[in-house]
């Protein structure tokens, strides 16, 4: 083992010294080298190894400090995201605690000459917030990164879902206005008891009053018997077709009860968003065809934001955040549970008994809970999706 070899103590004591920073002036940023005193950076100089790197530097000298300028200004802004992301701090904290790495871009090999004309150039770009106050320059991270891109959409459909809302309940109360005020004329055709206006003609077309005409025995036997002939089959047809009335009128009731009802249910729980927990869905993000996830399937593991879910690809066990713009839902075969994620019955599971590919719906039974048994004759597509 040579005495400069790892662990020996000749390197140990090297190390030692060579820990933390050293002066700027005697480091080589070609080679990333720290020299402890100026005979040492002297060697340095004068060594194969620096001449090699000197003459790559000689060819194309604006394209190394482009990419020292690029690397330092990475670095910088990384250590700004993940230390002070929403904090306003002094520059010089942020830049001593940035060189506190010794295998740093030191700024002397960067186009910028000192931190002033950096700081300047962050707040020109829109990278960071600048100020300068008596106690020097303050700069504040502005995030612009997906995280923050990712919200302001979200919240600018928040947004846009309360105003669907609002629109959509001002629609139904002028429904309902327009349908009171159709049946308003109905309503005052009836007398007070609510039963039906009869003309005052038709009783006196009925009523037997005193004549002084004679009427023979025949006649009056004739007319007695046609009018008894007229009036019982008269009777009989009116209670009839009075019972069937009374029962159209409760059954059409008890309909139009239960599909405002059904409106109900369906206008509180129409949302814009329908991704939840436990179901299966196609990832259809062409951003994502480049990394093989496009039109694979996966698995809602964690909602975030009523819009963003985690999905966990079937294949690769893979976790990504995808929007619900970029998905699809799955519908399983015939007999397979699905969740309905949208709609009236929206959270219910249910058992698809039949599919119309024609009409994009299928036929589902509830299963659990509240409506269980219930059928559903025709549910769209997107608003149920296959349980995992």
């Amino acid at each position: 083992m040579g005495k400069n070899d790892f662990l020996t103590p000749k390197a140990i004591a090297n190390r030692i010294k060579a820990k933390g920073l050293q002066k700027l002036r005697w480091y080589c940023q070609m080679c990333q080298k720290q020299c402890r005193d100026e005979n040492g950076f002297k060697c340095h100089c004068m060594s194969e190894g620096h001449q090699r790197q000197m003459e790559v530097f000689g060819q194309n000298p604006t394209r190394v400090v482009e990419g020292f300028t690029e690397e330092f200004e990475e670095t910088f802004l990384e250590h700004m995201k993940r230390s002070h992301r929403f904090s306003r701090i002094a520059a010089t904290v942020v830049y001593n605690e940035y060189i506190a790495d010794r295998h740093h871009v030191h700024m002397n090999s960067t186009e910028w000459a000192t931190l002033t004309d950096f700081v300047k150039y962050l707040g020109k770009t829109g990278k960071c917030k600048v100020e300068e106050t008596p106690k020097g320059w303050f700069i504040t991270y502005i995030d612009r990164d997906s995280e923050a891109v990712l919200k302001e959409r979200l919240k600018n459909k928040r947004l846009k879902s309360d105003v669907v809302e609002e629109v959509r309940q001002e629609r139904a109360i002028q429904k309902q206005i327009e349908r009171a005020e159709q049946l308003l004329p109905i309503s005052e055709s009836t007398n007070g008891e609510g039963g039906p206006s009869f003309d005052p003609a038709t009783k006196i077309a009925f009523s037997l009053g005193s004549t002084s005409k004679l009427v023979t025995k025949d006649n009056v036997e004739s007319s007695s018997k046609l009018v008894f002939q007229e009036l019982q089959p008269v009777k009989t047809n009116k209670k009839a077709k009075t019972n069937a009335n009374t029962a159209t009128v409760n059954r059409s009731a008890l309909d139009d009860l239960m599909k405002e009802e059904e409106k109900a249910k369906e206008r509180i729980n129409r949302k814009d968003y329908w991704v939840c927990e436990g179901i299966v869905v196609k990832v259809m993000s062409k951003a994502l065809a480049e990394k093989g996830y496009y039109k694979q399937k996966g698995v809602v593991i964690k909602v975030i934001d009523k819009y963003v879910g985690e999905i966990q690809m079937l294949d690769s066990k893979h976790v990504l955040r995808v929007d619900q713009e970029e998905l699809e839902t799955v519908i399983p075969q015939v007999g397979g549970l699905v969740k309905i994620v949208n709609g009236a019955y929206r959270g219910s599971n249910a058992r698809m008994m039949s599919v119309d590919t024609a009409n994009f719906c299928a036929k589902l039974q509830i299963e659990k809970g509240i409506y269980d048994g219930r059928i559903l004759q025709a549910v769209e597509y997107e608003d149920i999706c296959k349980l995992a």
